[in-house]
C-alpha cells in the first residue's frame, strides 16, 4: 500500500538560507502524525511545497501516490491544508465561501457535507454571516471547513489552535479524532506539545531544516531524561535542610524535589517524618513531550 505522504531528499533554499536540508519522511495511511519544531525549523515551508504553494529545489513529494509536481491535480485533490494565517474572502458569507471552495474541486452538490461541517465545527448559526463579521476563532473554524470541504483523505493542520479559545480546541479535536478513526490521515504541527502528546501516534522533530528525531510518541517519552520529580505540599511548609539540595522549584505553596530514582522517595518521606512535617498533597511528575523536545533540541547541533 502506498504511503499517505512520501517525501524524498527534499531541499529548499531562500537565497543563502538552506531552509530544507534533505527531508525524508513516510507518513502511513490512517496515521495521526505530529511535525514539531521551533520557529524557523522548516515545517511551514515543507507544508507549502506539499500543497503546491512553493517548489522544492530538488527531491520528490507524493500525496497518496501522486507526485505534487507531475500529478499535481490528483495530489491536491487528496490533500486538505489548514494554514497558520487567517486568510479569508471578505465579500462572502461562510456558506458561500464553502460553496466556492467546493467548486474549485468540481463539486456542485455539496450542501449536505457543508451542513455537516458547519454542525461539527459549531458554525451553523454563522452560516449566513459575512466573513468580515466573524471573530478570529470563528474565521479559523471556517479555514478548517474549507480544508475539509472536498473530503480529502490527507489533512494537514498547521498550528490550527494558535490563539484560539478552549471551546474551539475541544470542538476541533473531537471532530478531527472522528475523521482519523474513519481513516483520514492527519498531520499536525503545533507549539502546544500537550496536544501532540495526546493526539499523535508518531512524531517527527525538525530543527534547521532537518528531521532530527522520528519515532512513536511512546518511544520518545521513554527516551526522556531519567530525572524523576515529586511535588509536595507540606504542613508546616518548611523543607528540612537535608532535602534542600534536591529542591528544584516552589510554586503556590508546593515544592518540587528531584529524585535519583523512584526508590529514593522513601528516603524523602523518612526525612519529613523525622522533622515532624506532614505531607498534605503529593504528585509524581512524569516526563512529558515538552521535556523530550527541549532535550532533543538542545542536544542536536
Amino acid at each position: 500500500m502506498t504511503s499517505a505522504i512520501k517525501i524524498r531528499d527534499v531541499h529548499k533554499h531562500f537565497d543563502s538560507l538552506h531552509a530544507l536540508r534533505g527531508i525524508n519522511l513516510d507518513i502511513e495511511r490512517g496515521e495521526f502524525f505530529g511535525l514539531l519544531g521551533p520557529n524557523g525549523a522548516g515545517k511551514t515551508t515543507l507544508i507549502s511545497i506539499l500543497a503546491g504553494l512553493a517548489s522544492a529545489d530538488s527531491g520528490t513529494l507524493q500525496v497518496m501516490g501522486h507526485d505534487v509536481v507531475t500529478d499535481y491535480r490528483a495530489a491536491r485533490k487528496n490533500l486538505g491544508v489548514v494554514p497558520q494565517e487567517l486568510v479569508f474572502d471578505p465579500f462572502f458569507s461562510v456558506r458561500e465561501c464553502l460553496r466556492i471552495q467546493s467548486g474549485y474541486f468540481g463539486l456542485k452538490k455539496n450542501d449536505a457535507w457543508i451542513d455537516e461541517l458547519l454542525h461539527n465545527l459549531s458554525l451553523t448559526d454563522k452560516a449566513d454571516a459575512n466573513m468580515r463579521a466573524l471573530s478570529g476563532g470563528m474565521k479559523r473554524r471556517v479555514l478548517v471547513a474549507q480544508a475539509l470541504v472536498h473530503k480529502p483523505p490527507v489533512i494537514v493542520l498547521d498550528e490550527p489552535t494558535a490563539g484560539v479559545d478552549v471551546e474551539l480546541r475541544q470542538t476541533l479535536w473531537q471532530f478531527i479524532r472522528k475523521l482519523n478513526t474513519e481513516g483520514h490521515t492527519i498531520v499536525l504541527t503545533t507549539h502546544y506539545l500537550e496536544e501532540a502528546e495526546a493526539l499523535c501516534n508518531r512524531i517527527a522533530m525538525m530543527k534547521q531544516g532537518q528531521v532530527i528525531a522520528l519515532d512513536t510518541t511512546q518511544n520518545l517519552l521513554r527516551s526522556a531524561p531519567s530525572n524523576h520529580y515529586v511535588k509536595l505540599r507540606l504542613e508546616p511548609n518548611a523543607l528540612p535542610e537535608a532535602l534542600k539540595p534536591q529542591l528544584r522549584g516552589e510554586h503556590n505553596g508546593s515544592c518540587t524535589l528531584e529524585l535519583a530514582s523512584y526508590d529514593s522517595l522513601e528516603g524523602v518521606m523518612a526525612q519529613l517524618r523525622n522533622a515532624n512535617i506532614a505531607v498534605k498533597e503529593m504528585e509524581m511528575i512524569q516526563p512529558d513531550l515538552e521535556e523530550v523536545f527541549v532535550s532533543i533540541m538542545g542536544g542536536s547541533k
